[in-house]
């Protein structure tokens, strides 16, 4: 059995999610030799640390019943710094502005040679170079599938499952929000004012919905695919991009009646990124509804490659994180 230590920086959503399959695949881990052991967890108050492997469940019920992990007063970036693990997951919030405190915390586990695997799009989005050549510099494994399609695997796809092939092309859906509001319009004839307030009800969009409902969120993900795919240098200010905000009921209907839909595509290939809504014939696998994400990957041996799955949640997310924790370790 490889016993590999873990840190669990973040507890939001995804930190927590994180949490839970780890408990739930105790098991199906062990049956593949691995056994993750938890030494800490952070959010952005305090930490719980334990050498010996810190109670995820009663991390998990503290943080319901008082809104902490822990009664210690280390921060992400001390527990990186000062206790000795093998891997970090980073599933602190997304900044695209500077990075925050993800791109301070990655930087710090390369710098002591720890592996990272991270859902936090906005480090990878502002400075994909220079966290690669820092894990380079750090000797350490970087995993970051999470960041792009949450349970939809796209970048392992790419890089791994299609490897031998050269790719030309990836187009989608990449922001289930967009796709949930732009989905009720054409189903109620409603405006998008009411379903993005029907979204924000049932928790789809947030409160302020810009970073989703104008691009951004799309761009980003489209930033991590252009380096990681396409190898280049390109950060979110490359993708030209339009939201959904414009869109009206009768643009849907009109669309509708010809045999199209309208979604949020974006697409990058090695000449240009971009995000906008795009009409998409309706029996075309770029065409899912609700809060799906689909991404098509055009490849020159397999042809295009379409992939759809949920491109959010709690533990569809922390799905894609577990599944780079055992990529790293299982050989």
């Amino acid at each position: 059995m490889k016993t590999i230590s873990v840190s669990i920086i973040g507890f939001g959503a995804v930190g927590q999610g994180v949490a839970k399959v780890l408990v739930d695949k105790k098991e199906y881990l062990e049956n593949l030799g691995l056994d993750f052991k938890v030494v800490a967890v952070a959010d952005s108050r305090t930490a719980a640390i334990d050498e010996n492997g810190v109670d995820l469940n009663a991390v998990l019920s503290r943080k319901q019943d008082e809104g902490v992990v822990g009664s210690e007063k280390l921060t992400g970036l001390e527990i990186i710094e000062t206790i000795d693990h093998d891997v970090v997951v980073e599933t602190t919030p997304t900044n695209i502005v500077t990075g925050g405190v993800g791109l301070q915390n990655m930087l710090a586990a390369f710098k002591h040679g720890r592996d990272v695997v991270t859902s936090n799009k906005g480090p990878l989005a502002m400075k994909y170079g220079e966290l690669m050549e820092a894990a380079s510099e750090g000797g350490s494994n970087f995993k970051y599938e999470a960041t792009v399609g949450g349970a939809m695997p796209v970048l392992n796809l790419a890089k791994d499952v299609l490897a031998g092939n050269s790719i030309t092309n990836v187009e989608g859906i990449f922001n289930g929000t967009c796709n949930y509001i732009l989905t009720r319009m054409m189903e109620e004839h409603a405006s998008y004012e009411q379903m993005l307030a029907e979204a924000q009800e049932l928790g789809y969009a947030e409160t302020d919905p810009t970073y989703d409902v104008e691009g951004i969120d799309t761009a980003c993900k489209l930033v991590i695919l252009a380096n990681c795919v396409f190898g280049m240098n390109a950060t979110h200010e490359d993708v030209t991009v339009s939201g959904i905000t414009r869109i009206t009921p009768e643009a849907l209907l009109l669309a509708q009646n010809e045999g199209y839909v309208i979604k949020l595509i974006g697409e990058v290939n090695d000449s240009r990124i971009n995000v906008a809504p795009k009409l998409v014939p309706i029996d075309h696998p770029l065409a899912v509804g609700g809060s799906l994400n689909v991404a098509s990957v055009q490849t020159d041996l397999s042809g295009p490659i379409t992939v759809t799955g949920r491109g959010a949640g709690s533990v569809e997310t922390a799905s894609a994180i577990l599944s780079d924790m055992i990529s790293i370790y299982r050989d």
